[in-house]
């Protein structure tokens, strides 16, 4: 796909990417997370995304969300680990009117008191929700094992305690020590030309001052695999398994996304799906996942069933880890998993507002964003030899950690 960068003195990129649509799609994504806070500040973050919707220096809240919405846009946000984005789709017409709430809610907020006692409990509210809801809860005590003692282990959401300690001098040392201007990008996608977006995009972006990035981050250590049990007031036993895997930059990354693909990934036909739920009936959920991050990443696989079928489960599930280990995938076997993989990614690409962010995180990650063409190729470069290379490293039963969830009683 085209696309165009501009640089702005302070190091801001605009990204540009042009579309026929009558529809445009714009985000500012920042290289920080939950990964760069202070332990005794967790949930810092994500409670930043919430604030900037709260008051800016010319704007109240109503003001801030109407800014958009009355004309008929969307606008949004999240936090990630490594990640913070607002994003909007808008009609082609507001362009400024986007970039410029962007800038307003980004560098001009002021985290006013009252404001910060009352998104506390909005986010305490959804911590206990959270926690309420085991399928998700059990991802996050799964990451604090497999991430012990690093801030990757930690919930995005932080801690009922942790967040009740939150101020306001936190909020103004973590944008000035995490918000590096070389490491933000504003994307656009939409029926403009170049000039147009650089001239939009300078006006509101240009004047930042200029705080350059310093690499402050620390990769996690490896940790040696546990097995943890937990009985809780739930009605269905939820159990995860995994370790850490490879990085963004890994050369076996590609092929770590196809063989989670393959095994668990979208779609009923994975092979797990069909074993072990379509074959056996047991686990009405279950899937794979893997995150690479900037200097590490995670490989999971989460089922829920009923208690007594938890053992059953995870021997069928250890089985088909050790077939692929010991058999390793044909050609034609590899050729039909590339295809399935290569169909999905194409029409990922019609979900417009998930296209620019990625290509914004990309230009972030690599300083550079690769087309369909090179990402297909990648996809095709992959060989059995290393797929069987990567089922015996990141399936080694001896480096899984697992945690289960258990009914009372």
């Amino acid at each position: 796909m085209e696309y165009n960068v501009h640089t702005l003195p302070n190091g801001i990129r605009l990204l540009h990417v042009p579309s026929a649509s009558a529809i445009s799609h714009a985000c500012i994504i920042i290289n920080s997370g939950s990964r760069d806070e202070k332990s005794e500040q967790s949930g810092l973050a994500h409670f930043i995304e919430h604030l900037v919707f709260k008051r800016t220096e010319k704007r109240n809240t109503n003001q801030i969300l109407n800014r958009l919405e009355s004309v008929g846009a969307d606008l949004n946000a999240y936090t990630t680990k490594e990640y913070t984005c607002i994003h909007a789709s808008f009609l082609n017409p507001y362009l400024d009117r986007t970039l410029e709430l962007f800038n307003d809610i980004i560098f001009h907020s002021t985290f006013p008191e009252d404001e910060l006692e009352k998104e506390k409990s909005v986010i305490l509210d959804e911590i206990a929700s959270y926690l309420d809801q085991p399928e998700e809860a059990i991802y996050d005590d799964f990451e604090d094992l497999v991430f012990a003692g690093h801030p990757l282990g930690r919930n995005i959401l932080g801690t009922t305690e942790s967040v009740n300690k939150l101020n306001k001098k936190d909020i103004k040392e973590f944008i000035k020590e995490n918000y590096h201007t070389d490491k933000i990008v504003i994307a656009v996608l939409g029926n403009y030309a170049l000039n147009k977006v650089v001239r939009i995009g300078s006006k509101h972006y240009a004047e930042i001052p200029a705080n350059l990035h310093i690499q402050t981050r620390v990769a996690p250590s490896l940790v040696p695999a546990v097995t943890q049990t937990f009985q809780k007031p739930i009605q269905q036993a939820h159990a995860i398994m995994g370790a850490q895997a490879y990085s963004l930059h890994h050369p076996y990354k590609t092929g770590l996304l196809l063989l989670n693909n393959l095994l668990g990934g979208t779609g009923m036909s994975s092979i797990l799906n069909l074993q072990i739920r379509e074959k056996y009936g047991i686990a009405y959920t279950i899937e794979t996942g893997y995150s690479p991050l900037s200097d590490t990443g995670i490989f999971s696989l989460y089922f829920g069933t009923d208690k007594e079928k938890v053992a059953r489960a995870w021997s069928l599930i250890l089985k088909e880890f050790k077939k692929i280990k010991d058999n390793p995938l044909s050609e034609v076997q590899l050729q039909k998993a590339k295809n399935k993989f290569i169909g999905q990614i194409a029409l990922g690409e019609e979900n417009r507002i998930g296209l620019i962010v990625a290509m914004a995180k990309s230009l972030i990650d690599y300083d550079n964003i690769d087309s369909l063409e090179t990402v297909f190729k990648k996809i095709q470069d992959v060989s059995t030899t290393d797929m069987a290379n990567i089922a015996n490293e990141i399936l080694d039963e001896s480096n899984l950690t697992s945690l289960t969830f258990y009914p009372l009683g």
